[in-house]
């Protein structure tokens, strides 16, 4: 038995909570497919799950990396296929959970990720429009010539934005195009793929309502230790939405209660992509608030295992 159960959907769905219910009952362990999770110390911003949620459920993929360490989309495939393998020969089921697209798509797809080309030149240019245009700027540019790809990557993330620009000016191919022509056979693992989502009215409500939990839960004091700690603010894991904003404000560019609901509007932002992405997917869907979503899953689940 290769069954990998990936639990998918936009931000402040329930994912955590659901892969923790069906690991508990199907003797499964958590994969963490999240970008800002998997830095150690970047806790309340990443909606990491605490022990107490985790309910005793091994958690993988959380807590690997420094704040200060870059990571790839080539990094999480490689490290994922290991553990989920690692799970697999215990005996036990991988449940991949997480809201970053890209991270879930190159897994599901076995993506194989050659050595991209780069020219210094064109990056030198993309770097001072970045700094003439700005950020939104260029994430609108790259939705222009790669939809897909710009789907997958916030605007902040602008050292992501610039490389998929980098890539497309130096082959004239986009990098979703170089990423379909580099899959592999297919996947040794059997994807069981579901996602979460609810009304659009609902979802919003539960992201504001989760963003200002963590501001009571103390995202300014995390993100202020974090630089306290020499961490720069233009490091990797600080472009996460909630952490790039709270520099801001932590920096006096911004009121508290600005910074708040940016934070909010990012994160809606957020979930809209994520939508987005995901339904290119072939994932089974399922009403988030639904009062039999768990029933509903795990029948779903049996009956589509090898």
């Amino acid at each position: 038995m290769n069954k990998v159960i990936v639990i998918a959907g936009p931000t402040a769905t329930g994912k955590t909570a659901l892969s923790v219910a069906l690991s508990k009952e199907l003797g499964g362990e958590v994969v963490s497919a999240d970008s800002v999770q998997i830095y150690k110390g970047l806790n309340i911003g990443s909606a990491k799950p605490t022990k107490e949620e985790m309910q005793g459920v091994p958690h993988h993929m959380m807590d690997i990396l420094e704040p200060d360490d870059s990571f790839s989309v080539a990094n999480f495939c490689a490290r994922a296929k290991e553990v989920i393998s690692e799970i697999q020969s215990r005996g036990k089921v991988p449940v991949v959970t997480g809201g970053t697209g890209l991270y879930i798509s190159s897994l599901v797809d076995n993506v194989s990720f050659i050595q991209e080309k780069t020219d210094k030149s064109v990056r030198k240019k993309l770097t001072q429009e970045l700094e003439t245009f700005g950020k939104e700027a260029m994430h609108e540019r790259l939705t222009e010539i790669d939809p897909e790809a710009a789907a997958s990557i916030h605007p902040n993330n602008t050292k992501r934005v610039l490389r998929a620009l980098e890539v497309f000016f130096a082959t004239g191919k986009t990098l979703t195009q170089q990423n379909a022509q580099s899959k592999l056979n297919k996947s040794p693992f059997h994807f069981v793929l579901l996602a979460l989502t609810c009304q659009r009215d609902i979802l919003y409500d539960r992201i504001n309502r989760r963003v200002d939990g963590m501001v009571e839960q103390g995202l300014f004091e995390e993100v202020q230790s974090l630089l306290k700690r020499g961490i720069p603010a233009n490091c990797q894991s600080m472009q996460g939405i909630g952490y790039k904003e709270a520099v801001q404000f932590l920096n006096g560019a911004v009121t508290r209660e600005a910074c708040i609901e940016k934070i909010k509007q990012n994160s809606r932002n957020y979930a809209k992509r994520q939508l987005t992405w995901f339904r290119r997917g072939d994932y089974q869907w399922f009403d988030a608030v639904s009062p039999g979503l768990y029933e509903s899953v795990k029948q779903y689940i049996g009956e589509h295992s090898l």
